[in-house]
């Protein structure tokens, strides 16, 4: 999940393991964003090239652009979503949306954050201080919110193109943003799932009021 910069993820929470295929593939991703991370830390987001990720990286910089469109998602993607949706999926049909977030985002931050902190400030002061990126992330977003609304769509049986569902959607999606650029701009001294509950909290309680909400 993109706004909340989960970790490099090699296996599912459940601990199935890819094919060995996919595992190259993942390999060579974790090294690009490495080397972009490094080279980002030694010299700043603007003076680092794709054609110095490549040779850090040791790969080419069409592999690098095979893999990540922009820069700026080196910095941004990750192989979370799939396992959100699924974590999502697992969770009792008839709880709350807000809850089953609530729940798997704290299985995301513990994976995740514990693995390389300095790795998930420096992402997340990026998305602050870079305008690219904070652009990107804000394109990228409809992405997880799309997968947002598939699962409510499941979950209540409306249409994932209902206006409310989108809009639901996305609202969870651009809370949780705030959250982490809040967590990012206060120099990273909150603790970060301590955010996302009192995000979730608020949106609990303001969805619950309005009318038409999933």
């Amino acid at each position: 999940m993109r706004t909340m910069t989960a970790a490099r993820t090699t296996a599912s929470p459940h601990g199935s393991r890819p094919g060995l295929r996919e595992r190259k593939k993942l390999k060579t991703r974790s090294a690009i964003r490495e080397a972009t991370y490094r080279l980002i830390e030694e010299q700043g987001y603007d003076a680092t090239t794709v054609e110095q990720i490549a040779e850090a990286a040791e790969v080419s910089a069409s592999t690098v652009f095979r893999y990540f469109p922009t820069k700026e998602d080196i910095v941004l993607t990750d192989e979370y979503d799939p396992l959100l949706e699924q974590e999502l999926r697992a969770r009792p049909a008839d709880e709350p949306i807000v809850e089953s977030l609530r729940h798997v985002l704290r299985r995301a931050l513990s994976l995740g954050f514990t693995e390389d902190p300095e790795v998930s400030r420096l992402r997340t002061r990026l998305m602050v201080e870079i305008p690219a990126v904070r652009s990107r992330m804000l394109e990228s977003m409809s992405d997880t919110g799309r997968m947002l609304c598939r699962v409510i769509a499941e979950r209540t049986g409306r249409d994932a193109e209902e206006l409310e569902v989108r809009v639901f959607s996305m609202g969870l999606i651009g809370a949780l943003t705030e959250a982490t650029a809040y967590w990012a701009e206060h120099g990273h001294r909150d603790d970060l799932g301590d955010l996302v509950d009192r995000t979730l909290d608020m949106l609990a309680v303001g969805f619950a009021s309005g009318r038409g909400a999933p």
